[in-house]
């Protein structure tokens, strides 16, 4: 057990310094840099191999430390946003792959597209709040935009990307897929 801890918060130290590094190479790309969504990657990777809490710590984590490292994204409204925002790719992304009957390419699909959504409405919602704390307006259409519309080069990358790198690490032996349901605590082997 203790083990395994030390070894989800490895993980969760190098997925952050991923987070951290990525948006540089990808910000190098003028027309769809920041379309790209480079944090988003390593938190749904953390969520997945290491667990929904570690992946929601890294989630809300990171965007708060490259904002404070880099002012990139910007504190506020951005980064404080994005923190929401990541922690839920994280936590969901991570706590549905865990529940899943059987973890594959459909279980992976599944849990990346219920977090996308929940993802992108916690998004929604902290940019109302915190947007309205100031008396500035958010839009219906501004959810739409920041939420899918400008996102689609970011979320097209996560659905071939992340799915690709699980293959390739159950292939190589590092995370292997789950045939079989786990068991609760509850049941007897």
């Amino acid at each position: 057990m203790k083990n395994n801890t030390v070894k989800n918060l490895t993980l969760s130290a190098m997925f952050i310094a991923i987070g951290i590094i990525l948006p540089f190479f990808t910000g190098q790309i003028q027309t769809i840099g920041n379309m790209l969504l480079p944090m988003h990657i390593p938190v749904f990777l953390c969520g997945l191999i290491c667990g929904w809490r570690y992946g929601a710590a890294v989630g809300f984590i990171l965007p708060l430390l490259r904002s404070s490292l880099f002012s990139m994204p910007v504190m506020y409204p951005a980064a404080v946003a994005m923190a929401f925002e990541l922690c839920a790719y994280g936590l969901v992304a991570g706590f549905l792959y865990n529940r899943s009957r059987w973890q594959c390419v459909i279980a992976l699909y599944r849990s990346m597209l219920a977090a996308m959504i929940a993802g992108r409405v916690i998004w929604g919602v902290s940019e109302v709040i915190l947007l309205g704390i100031r008396g500035n307006l958010f839009t219906w259409q501004a959810f739409i935009a920041g939420a899918f519309l400008n996102a689609i080069p970011g979320i097209i990358l996560q659905l071939v990307l992340v799915p690709a790198i699980m293959v390739a690490l159950n292939r190589t032996g590092l995370v292997k897929f789950r045939k079989e349901k786990p068991k609760t605590a509850g049941e007897t082997a």
